[in-house]
């Protein structure tokens, strides 16, 4: 009788057994290595946002300032005109006293100018997208707390003309209005300047810095000049910080 054929039979049978084995302990290892990898990525970032970028130091007010950047979105990193202004606002304190005013900052991202102003002291409320204020109320806490004559507030605002409901122009009032680098090439430009135009009513200033990028920024500083009487305080080649006040009547 030949056996040959049963022998091949079982060694190919013993063969597709060994390799489910290896596939299954190939399955197990990766569920672990991307369990692993969950699990530090989550113990890396808190507050709720993923793939930490780095941890920028700055030196403003006398005061060492660290903020937490991500890569999660355009809010979730410093951006050139955002230092521009803290600066400014540093360096000409008696031009423009943050102190005992209150301040709403539009598109606030990491926090950093807001932190500044409330270490000048000011009483800010930071305002930016629902799904980017966990790392600004984050950056803001660390770097204010015990240090500031008044706590910042964080607050969801999403551009756009509908803003009377959610923002009463009779409740909410700002001595100032701060924004830095919240124009580039986007499609909420028009949005954006109906946001300025509401929360800067008669009595309110608003400090803009931009540093030029596209040909998008210069079209929205033209509107922007027809929108508010409007001076340049500051220019560094293409970094430009502009003041501006409300066309209306007080």
């Amino acid at each position: 009788m030949d056996t040959r054929g049963d022998v091949v039979e079982d060694e190919k049978q013993e063969a597709d057994v060994d390799e489910e084995d290896k596939q299954k302990e190939a399955d197990e290892s990766q569920k672990e290595d991307s369990s692993a990898g969950t699990q530090q990525k989550l113990s890396a970032c808190a507050p709720r946002y993923y793939y930490t970028l780095c941890k920028e130091v700055y030196s403003f007010v006398g005061q060492e300032i660290t903020i937490n950047e991500a890569l999660d979105s355009y809010a979730g990193m410093i951006w050139p005109a955002a230092s521009a202004l803290c600066h400014y606002l540093e360096t000409h304190q008696d031009q423009w006293s943050l102190a005992d005013r209150a301040v709403l900052e539009i598109g606030a991202g990491t926090g950093l100018v807001s932190v500044v102003a409330a270490l000048l002291g000011a009483w800010v409320t930071a305002t930016d997208l629902p799904e980017v204020l966990s790392n600004l109320r984050h950056n803001l806490s660390r770097n204010t707390r015990g240090r500031c004559r008044y706590t910042p507030q964080v607050a969801a605002l999403s551009w756009g003309y509908d803003l009377e409901k959610p923002f009463p122009s009779s409740v909410y009032k700002y001595n100032y209005v701060l924004a830095a680098d919240v124009v580039y090439h986007h499609d909420f430009l028009e949005e954006l300047l109906a946001t300025m135009k509401h929360f800067c009513k008669p009595g309110t200033t608003l400090i803009w810095a931009n540093k030029v990028r596209f040909e998008t920024d210069l079209t929205f500083t033209e509107n922007f000049k027809k929108a508010f009487h409007t001076s340049l305080l500051s220019e560094d080649g293409e970094m430009k910080i502009f003041m501006a006040t409300s066309r209306e009547e007080t």
